[in-house]
């Protein structure tokens, strides 16, 4: 597990409601007129939340909303690609968070407990009910690692029915003696999903029996994405370098994504910019840049610009492996007015992946790559350099057309 640091960016709470997609997502969740004051049922996408706050005793319960049928979308993040943030933001107010207070080694105990860790199994969307100690309550506080939701409350009664184990997540969850991130890469190998990883992860199913525990859903988020990305990263090392620079450049939810695959040895940095009226800069009169960097043999401190650094990371490593190089890579992300609130971490992985699928552009020297740069991006070079040890670096080193062919 990572170690966190005690303030970063991702701590800082959006709670003002001037946005339009704020206020329709407040309305949304205060008028959910299924739920009954203290009891519902619906189908979960099978997915979960454990708070961090109290550590290491915490909140867990399921994420439930007020209908039947197929709500997988709901919970998975994979499928989200194309949406608005209106979209996301009405997928997740449909989902009532409930609440009830464990010590997070108690994953074996206790009948709510159980019944977590079995919708954390579920293969596809599962049948659930509960009842509440108080009505639902509206609290947006919205954090860019973790995807919005709706109302929550503390849970008296909390049932799943009908529930069909997903076998591959259940062979690992019954292996007891394969450590947490044995059972994290062998899923991921095996083609599921992220984020279903990072719910089995925070539902305590993988790991040494001794060592099973509850793991808050913003650190399981950050320690699969860190857990695959190391890995990736390792086999990428034993590709040559690319032989040219290649530039990725794709736009998503009014965020510019620019990656730059640059010949060399692995080096990996990700800079984050956001301008007024954003969700991480919204009273600012400048552009708020925050990044974070790693040379050939990683990095030993949670990176300061938090889990998306994680996020994005893994969607590079993917391709590169794809592609059997390695590389140099710089992600640079102008967000602008337009990302009006977090929306989870998840969206820095799937639109790096998906940024990684255009055709990317040919690019030959560093004149023609901060040409590019300029081309596609509204801050200039020098911003961008300023804030970049890989770009400031490449202008130290020898011209780039003296060893690419």
């Amino acid at each position: 597990m990572l170690n966190q640091p005690a303030v970063k960016r991702s701590d800082i709470v959006y709670k003002h409601m001037r946005d339009p997609a704020l206020l329709r997502y407040y309305y949304k969740v205060k008028t959910v007129s299924a739920i009954n004051e203290f009891a519902m049922e619906g189908s979960s996408p099978a997915d979960i939340f454990v708070g961090r706050f109290g550590y290491p005793y915490v909140h867990i319960g399921p994420l439930i909303p007020p209908e039947f049928g197929d709500t997988s979308i709901l919970g998975t993040p994979e499928r989200w690609h194309g949406k608005t943030i209106e979209d996301i933001v009405n997928f997740r107010s449909k989902l009532v968070r409930g609440m009830y207070l464990t010590k997070v080694q108690d994953v074996e105990k206790g009948k709510m407990q159980e019944q977590v860790r079995d919708l954390a199994l579920a293969e596809k969307s599962t049948d659930a009910e509960m009842s509440f100690a108080k009505k639902p309550f509206i609290k947006l506080e919205l954090r860019d690692e973790v995807q919005p939701f709706g109302p929550s409350a503390q849970m008296k009664y909390f049932n799943v029915y009908n529930m069909r184990a997903d076998q591959k997540m259940e062979y690992l969850y019954q292996d007891t003696d394969a450590k947490a991130a044995t059972a994290v890469l062998e899923l991921y190998q095996k083609g599921t999903n992220v984020s279903k990883i990072q719910r089995g992860l925070a539902a305590g199913l993988f790991g040494l029996k001794k060592n099973r525990k509850f793991v808050p859903t913003r650190w399981s988020i950050t320690a699969v994405d860190d857990t695959i990305s190391k890995n990736n990263r390792e086999k990428v090392k034993e590709y040559d370098s690319v032989d040219a620079i290649y530039a990725y450049y794709h736009v998503a939810l009014d965020n510019r994504w620019l990656i730059l695959f640059i010949p060399g040895n692995w080096q990996y940095e990700s800079i984050e910019a956001f301008y007024p009226g954003t969700v991480w800069n919204e009273d600012g009169k400048h552009v708020s840049i925050f990044g974070s960097y790693e040379g050939y043999h990683g990095r030993s401190t949670y990176a300061e610009m938090g889990g998306c650094y994680y996020s994005g990371r893994l969607a590079t490593t993917e391709k590169l492996l794809n592609l059997k190089k390695q590389a140099v890579v710089l992600i640079l992300r102008e967000a602008h007015e337009g990302y009006s609130m977090p929306v989870g971490v998840w969206n820095v992985r799937e639109y790096v992946r998906e940024t990684l699928t255009t055709q990317p552009v040919v690019l030959y020297d560093t004149n023609q790559m901060f040409s590019f740069i300029e081309s596609k991006m509204q801050l200039k070079r020098n911003t961008w350099i300023g804030n970049s040890r890989v770009l400031k670096e490449l202008l130290v080193q020898k011209r780039l057309s003296e060893f690419v062919n």
